[in-house]
């Protein structure tokens, strides 16, 4: 059964949908939905200059994190005096500026752009089924207790006459997962990415995760995974197209 149209979205779904990239109102119109996720709704479409902003979104540079790493390491300097160790001796000697070093490959994310990686991978193609790269690895960092997240991410969209290079589809997990996070976000940002860069018909991505803060920490469930999902264009109101994805990404 379809979902039903609609209309309207209160302040706070509109509100969240904005925050999704790190960037003002990411939604954009594909064929057949809107907005606001329902089909034939005519809904305003984003200005050009708001669905673009996603291809100026670097935050960090390379300077950036050169000036930075004396800053960090001496903040795990800190961390390990809190501790109760002693950054002196000879285990640990190194370790504020091997843990610095390592903190920013972790979030390097942030140095770089969706644009970058899919400027020259974009390519006019007259395909109209659906296509479908999955178990992709990704490593992420828990946002609220800096430890790790790591998974799978199933991605499959349905071209409206143009394809993305296969690779550029887990350089886009890449960059994403490669910040401080939360899955739920994580899943939508790489959605919206594609749309934006393709304006697909649809786009699915499905990202399963295990989270160090409940498997070494908290509840310390050792087998426990997290499933997120995020639908969009004719995945989410399509049931057939949504259940062939799920089927495909589960064969």
């Amino acid at each position: 059964m379809e979902r039903p149209k609609q209309k309207q979205m209160n302040k706070s779904e509109n509100e969240t949908d904005a925050a999704i990239n790190g960037h003002f109102d990411s939604r954009v119109k594909m064929p057949g939905w809107s907005a606001g996720g329902a089909a034939g709704d005519p809904s305003t479409v984003s200005s050009p200059s708001v669905m673009e902003s996603w291809r100026e979104e670097r935050t960090r540079s390379l300077e950036d994190n050169e000036m930075s790493l004396p800053s960090i390491a001496a903040a795990y300097t800190t961390i390990l005096r809190g501790l109760g160790e002693d950054p002196q001796r000879q285990g640990l000697l190194k370790t504020p500026w091997r843990a610095a070093t390592a903190m920013q490959f972790f979030t390097k994310g942030y140095q770089e752009k969706i644009i970058d990686v899919l400027n020259d991978a974009i390519f006019d193609e007259d395909h109209d089924e659906m296509v479908i790269v999955k178990d992709i690895d990704m490593f992420s960092m828990c946002e609220h207790h800096l430890v790790p997240i790591f998974g799978r991410v199933h991605i499959g969209y349905l071209p409206n006459k143009r394809v993305l290079g296969l690779s550029k589809l887990a350089r886009i997990v890449e960059i994403y997962s490669r910040r401080l996070q939360v899955q739920e976000r994580l899943t939508k940002q790489i959605a919206v990415a594609i749309t934006e860069a393709l304006q697909p018909a649809g786009v699915g991505v499905v990202v399963e995760a295990t989270h160090m803060c409940m498997v070494m920490r908290g509840v310390q469930k050792m087998n426990s995974k997290t499933v997120t999902s995020t639908m969009l264009g004719v995945f989410r109101e399509d049931p057939k197209t949504r259940d062939e994805f799920l089927t495909l990404i589960r064969s």
